[in-house]
């Protein structure tokens, strides 16, 4: 069997749905696996691709983050850029004004002199009068010197803060490739292992990970935790909206649309497409945002799985969720349980739910999309 064929038929095993953590599953040996031959070896199969996979996500998430930091400090650079010309536009003006000073100075035509014609003057009266003058002379000298020294210091300041900048710009791009090279690391792990896998082997992991989240499935419903029904507000609404429009389209590491995306460049631009920004990547949408229990769910909610909050997908409603899965995916509906649960977060706790609320239309695939094969990142 080709290596592409493994691949193709694959991918329906990642998933997610394991008891034991990820966080500390043994990292999985590249080399070819041994066939199993009981349904323990492909429960050790599934956990080790899944392992795997969220080693890769984790990893892209991170790199995610990085690219985050990266463009507000590329912004940052712009605008100090913008100042600083502007400082040295204003510093030149003040050189040339303390130069006209200057040259005033050694012209004797400086305050000095306005006190000496005071001093000397055949009206002394009449020079008093005239000490405006010399205050003015005195102010606009200060002035001048202030201008200059003022104009020197916001400068340095700004090249100083300019260079700390362009540091820091340049560690975090050296930083990016290296959390890119995990990702692609990681993924040929995956694509190693899948290609050293028969079509039987193949088979029996995609059954048994769809038991596992069947029964995940199952037991939260039992549990009471889905019962409650309610509408999403308004903002909420648009972002579910937005969310089923993407349905389809590939999952690519570290894409936020509108042709691909990874799992948090889903989440991030449908609440964007309803107006509100949130944070880019999975563990940040986690850390930053309110948390709800999962029994308070509403449409629009943020649910995160795996110990780590290195996936996250998009509540619409009765018990399902719309998520880019994993790499070779696409853009899916899925049941809430389809990944291990860490818990949910709710991007607009303040908004007001609407009276009234209808799911948009799924499409008749929505949930059966493709979502088996793998394809490398692009170079």
């Amino acid at each position: 069997m080709s290596g592409r064929v493994a691949r193709t038929l694959c991918t329906a095993v990642l998933a997610a749905v394991v008891a034991a953590s990820p966080a500390t599953a043994e990292p999985a040996d590249p080399s070819p696996a041994p066939a199993p031959d009981a349904p323990q070896s492909v429960a050790g199969l599934l956990k080790q691709l899944q392992t795997l996979y969220q080693e890769a996500e984790e990893a892209g998430e991170i790199y995610n983050g990085t690219a985050e930091e990266l463009r507000k400090r590329t912004a940052e650079a712009k605008k100090l850029d913008t100042a600083l010309a502007k400082a040295r536009t204003a510093l030149d003006s003040s050189r040339r004004d303390a130069g006209r000073l200057a040259r005033a100075q050694y012209q004797g035509r400086t305050d000095f002199s306005v006190y000496m014609r005071l001093l000397l003057s055949d009206d002394p009266e009449h020079a008093l009068a005239q000490s405006h003058v010399i205050e003015r002379a005195q102010a606009g000298r200060s002035a001048t010197v202030g201008r200059l020294t003022g104009a020197e210091k916001r400068a340095d300041s700004l090249a100083t803060r300019s260079r700390a900048v362009l540091d820091r710009q340049q560690s975090l791009a050296r930083k990016q490739k290296r959390q890119r090279d995990t990702v692609r690391s990681r993924l040929k792990e995956v694509e190693g292992l899948l290609a050293s896998l028969s079509d039987e082997q193949l088979a029996a992991l995609s059954k048994l990970e769809q038991k596992n989240i069947d029964k995940a499935q199952d037991e939260l419903v039992a549990s009471g935790a889905l019962s409650s029904v309610r509408p999403p507000s308004e903002q909420g609404g648009d972002a579910v909206r937005y969310a089923i429009e993407q349905i389809g389209k590939p999952y690519v590491w570290g894409a936020e649309g509108p042709d691909s995306f990874d799992c948090s460049g889903l989440t991030s631009q449908a609440w964007t497409a309803a107006g509100l920004s949130i944070p880019r990547t999975s563990q940040e949408q986690w850390r930053q945002l309110p948390k709800v229990p999962v029994e308070s769910l509403r449409p629009g909610d943020l649910v995160i799985y795996f110990p780590r909050a290195t996936h996250v997908a998009l509540y619409i409603g009765d018990g399902l969720v719309v998520q880019a899965p994993r790499p070779g995916a696409t853009v899916k509906v899925s049941p809430v349980a389809s990944n291990p649960l860490l818990g949910a977060v709710r991007p607009d706790p303040g908004g007001e739910p609407l009276s009234t609320y209808t799911l948009p239309e799924l499409p008749e695939d929505a949930s059966s999309g493709p979502d088996t094969g793998y394809d490398a990142p692009d170079e």
